[in-house]
């Protein structure tokens, strides 16, 4: 006889099956497999869905002991039964009331197991298709409820349950994924690590008392900083189209362009959100751990490159691949105090920012103080560790001092055994033997690479250094200026 109603009274009557059943099932899955064909046969998962309907007293069981059965479970057959059974997303969208703490953490937990038993071939029993194209992906949308929730371990169980859906590569999930309005997401990551640097920045204030319980909170702070750039780098190895793209184009607009470079000029300004320091440091976190060659490129222009020499140059080009990937819609919302800079103010004084910018870094290095001189040394050999960045720093160095200091510790790091040189960094540092650069044209023209043989034997070399830089100055233009495009 079927339960009817479960209340105070006989709930225990329904809890303790549950429980029993979790363990029963993770036996038999290593023992015995009638145990399973039986909870098959007798529709199981259809009484769970009907004890959820009448009763939410035993919902926190409930989840328990599906999380526990998904977990545990190692027989295929076993997996796809219960992933491919539409009850499953009834269970993933049923509406909890998620005031209750407990609850929440339990139903995280089974969004979490799920996702732990996702690969190419059940991935696609937990999403609604039509006409081949996904219109629905409950275990996604609604484990990304609670990204930012302010609970540390729901967090951290939501991020590795993305992680496990970005990391299984199936083209249509990663679609879906892509497109609006899912990619909110990724512009909600960074403005949420945007929040956290500004808290550090407020941590490391002159006026904070030196004591050990604000010490704790700063490496609290730092240690939630790298936390969110591992993961933001996670995402971004995933190698979902598009991704890395809003990933980095969402970190120069709203937090390095309007925030972190400005805060390096010299002038004191009231409207500064960070200090020297604090930027100079976050720029090291976010160019060490996420090692995107277009967001270090672009760092290295806007610090170190002198736009306005390449003015008619840029006007001239139309870099098509450039162009293409930003005359799409942006999904990044107008903000005036922390999101994209004013247009009017940065339209007057964008070709000149670089050059101040540079200013200021050279001047910390010569003249700074100790924290100073550690921040900017660090930012200029982070850039140069960066894989593709040096030949580009190089190339667009015009400051002879800059280019001076950069030889200097970057032989400094050579001689020490700290970074190890290869040819093409010898070749931009122009001490790479002539005998060895006449072999590598030589190597490029007899297997057919670009330009090769036109290197070898034109009398003027033609560096693909400058179309990538013009690359990389076109992004300044378009991100700084606001120009119309």
């Amino acid at each position: 006889m079927k339960v009817q109603v479960i209340n105070d009274v006989n709930k225990d009557f329904v809890i303790n099956p549950l429980r029993s059943i979790a363990e029963l099932i993770t036996y038999g899955d290593q023992h015995d497999l009638n145990f399973f064909e039986f909870f098959m046969e007798k529709k199981v998962m259809g009484e769970f869905v009907r004890i959820q309907k009448i009763s939410k007293i035993v919902s926190v069981q409930l989840l328990q002991t599906m999380s526990i059965m998904i977990q545990n479970l190692k027989n295929d057959h076993s997996i796809y039964y219960l992933l491919s059974n539409e009850l499953i997303n009834f269970l993933i969208t049923y509406p909890f009331d998620f005031r209750d703490e407990e609850l929440l953490s339990y139903y995280v937990s089974f969004l979490r197991a799920i996702s732990g038993k996702l690969n190419k071939n059940t991935i696609s029993l937990l999403v609604k298709t039509e006409k081949e194209e996904i219109i629905s992906f409950p275990l996604y949308v609604e484990a990304i409820r609670f990204a930012f929730h302010e609970d540390d371990m729901i967090r951290a169980a939501v991020r590795a349950l993305t992680l496990n859906i970005y990391h299984v590569g199936d083209i249509h999930v990663n679609k879906y994924i892509a497109t609006t309005p899912h990619n909110k997401y990724f512009l909600d990551l960074v403005k949420f690590f945007r929040e956290r640097c500004i808290s550090l920045n407020g941590l490391l204030s002159p006026t904070t008392e030196c004591s050990p319980e604000s010490t704790s909170k700063i490496v609290s702070a730092v240690d939630e900083i790298e936390d969110n750039l591992y993961y933001l780098s996670d995402v971004v190895s995933a190698g979902i189209p598009d991704v890395g793209t809003l990933i980095t184009d969402n970190m120069l607009k709203l937090l390095i362009f309007p925030m972190l470079l400005p805060s390096l000029r010299i002038e004191v300004s009231n409207g500064k959100k960070l200090s020297s320091v604090t930027s100079l440091c976050l720029l090291c976190y976010i160019l060490r751990i996420l090692k995107i060659k277009d967001l270090a490129n672009t760092v290295a222009a806007a610090l170190i490159c002198s736009i306005e020499s390449f003015g008619p140059n840029i006007e001239a080009k139309r870099l098509d691949g450039f162009m293409a990937d930003h005359d799409k819609e942006s999904h990044v919302d107008d903000e005036k105090p922390g999101g994209n800079l004013d247009s009017n103010s940065v339209q007057h004084n964008c070709w000149h920012s670089a050059s101040v910018l540079r200013d200021a870094l050279i001047s910390y290095i010569t003249s700074g103080d100790d924290m100073q001189v550690v921040g900017s040394l660090s930012v200029l050999t982070t850039l140069l560790q960066t894989k593709g960045c040096m030949l580009f720093i190089f190339h667009t160095v015009t400051c002879f001092m800059i280019r001076y200091i950069l030889i200097i510790f970057f032989l400094f790091f050579f001689f020490f055994g700290i970074l190890e040189l290869d040819e093409s960094m010898l070749d931009a540092l122009g001490i790479l033997p002539r005998r060895k650069q006449h072999k590598k044209l030589l190597l490029k023209a007899l297997i057919g690479e670009d330009t090769g043989e036109e290197q070898l034997f034109a009398s003027e070399n033609c560096s693909s250094n400058e179309v990538e830089l013009n690359i990389y100055l076109q992004r300044l233009k378009v991100i700084l200026c606001n120009t119309p495009r």
